[in-house]
């Protein structure tokens, strides 16, 4: 079974680095020239942590929080995140405002209609189910606080 879990976790890999490339290439779509792959994800998870720290998307998103700063930035300036203070007067709750909450939709919208053609006659509905338990079970796992 070992073998099988680590053969897993590189398939999983895999499909997320050359997945992920493949969609930025083959679709043609203006929000990506617009907004980096890196910005399109800050904005990801800020919507499913409804409010976050710019530590905490650092964590996530396995990067120095200068890069994170950064990333901000540019978001604050195109008015896609706002800040919100906290209890903590060193720190900032960040959010989506509503322009942020239609990019992700957008992305969001162009990402799935890809993949369901993609995959329309290559995968069945039988296999779609046990790829749905599958990923449940593991966020059950992992016990994924946050994470919608």
């Amino acid at each position: 079974m070992e073998k099988q879990i680590q053969e897993a976790v590189e398939l999983f890999e895999e499909v997320l680095i050359y997945g992920t490339e493949r969609v930025l290439r083959s679709v043609d779509e203006q929000l990506w020239k617009e907004y980096s792959p890196e910005q399109i994800q800050v904005l990801k998870l800020i919507g499913k942590e409804e409010m976050a720290t710019a530590g905490r998307l650092a964590v996530l998103q396995g990067v120095h929080k200068s890069a994170i700063s950064s990333r901000l930035k540019k978001l604050l300036e195109k008015n896609l995140v706002k800040q919100i203070p906290s209890e903590d007067k060193r720190e900032k709750l960040l959010a989506l405002t509503d322009d942020g909450k239609e990019v992700i939709k957008k992305s969001d919208y162009v990402i799935h209609s890809y993949i369901e053609k993609l995959l329309s006659d290559k995968v069945d509905a039988y296999e779609v189910e046990q790829f749905l338990q599958m990923f449940r079970k593991l966020k059950e796992i992992l016990k994924m606080d946050g994470v919608k």
